[in-house]
């Protein structure tokens, strides 16, 4: 009797757990989703800036669907793009994140890059993510200087380790961004320093949320900081939130809009659009796209 209940048990437990694999891998990380904010970032007598924030797409050639979905984005109408990196999953995923991007490339915007933007996916046991020191292992080389070319020839402004002032929705904007701080190719003191006074508004990008990052952005007064990578958590508890975020951000700020501590600046951390290929699964998590509305504070 105790053998047929203990049987039972297990049985009930490998049911559930393949259909909580199945529900993960085939219907939420395909239920793209377009999250609203507002943001009070902008003077008082400020119009409302619309910034479309896309990131992590993980772009494989044969993601059709996602491509469709994120080309209808363009119906948004933002005042600005942005894009927190990882768009490659694979060395012939330009041409479907130029499917995904082209009508958006119509708008102006801005872009750093991600480490999935430089070398390709490598498989990994997924409970490393736990480990805080461990080792980043690179895989086949990606075109990024391909996709590098296209945002430019765009006109796009590339934010890796570099500094702007863009035209957008009728303000003057300083762009601020560095390169992946994952993989420390960031170097923020290059570009660093307060926000011009002739600016109506100032945005600073970056692929990882890295708090030593973000604080010396703040620090020199950007009001709006935009990152990506950790995926909002990626496996997510229901009532408890991310498990991990895969740099130094606490895991309560792994997605949305919070205010970074000690400071007046907006942090926005998108949860991204897409996964690794070598874990093809969302829970309680699903890829999104964000729509940010600043607005007066």
């Amino acid at each position: 009797m105790r053998k047929r209940t203990l049987f039972r048990l297990a049985a009930g437990t490998a049911t559930v757990g393949a259909a909580t694999l199945a529900y993960a891998s085939l219907i939420e990380r395909n239920m793209f989703t377009l999250r609203r904010y507002d943001v009070p970032v902008l003077p008082a007598d400020a119009e409302p800036l619309r910034v479309l924030h896309l990131s992590d797409l993980h772009m494989m050639p044969d993601q059709a669907r996602k491509q469709r979905w994120v080309a209808s984005l363009a119906a948004l109408d933002p005042d600005l793009v942005v894009v927190t990196g990882d768009n490659m999953a694979h060395p012939g995923a330009v041409p479907g994140v130029l499917r995904a991007l082209q009508p958006l490339l119509d708008f102006p915007g801005a872009f750093v890059f991600g480490s999935n933007d430089y070398t390709g996916p490598v498989l990994k046991n997924p409970f490393t993510y736990f480990l805080p020191d461990r080792e980043y292992t690179e895989g086949v080389e990606l075109p990024y200087e391909e996709l590098r070319q296209v945002f430019t020839g765009a006109g796009w402004v590339d934010l890796n380790n570099a500094r702007t002032m863009l035209k957008a929705g009728g303000r003057q904007l300083d762009l601020v961004g560095v390169d992946d701080p994952h993989i420390e190719r960031d170097d923020y003191p290059a570009v660093s320093g307060a926000v011009s006074s002739s600016a109506d508004l100032s945005i600073a990008v970056t692929h990882s949320p890295e708090p030593r990052v973000l604080d010396q952005m703040a620090a020199d007064g950007f009001g709006l900081l935009l990152a990506g990578h950790t995926h909002g958590g990626q496996v997510c508890v229901p009532g408890y939130g991310a498990l991990v975020t895969n740099c130094g951000l606490p895991r309560s700020m792994a997605r949305g809009l919070h205010r970074w501590p000690g400071s007046e600046s907006w942090l926005h951390v998108s949860a991204g659009l897409g996964t690794h290929p070598t874990a093809p699964v969302r829970f309680a998590c699903p890829p999104e796209a964000s729509s940010l509305t600043l607005i007066p504070r």
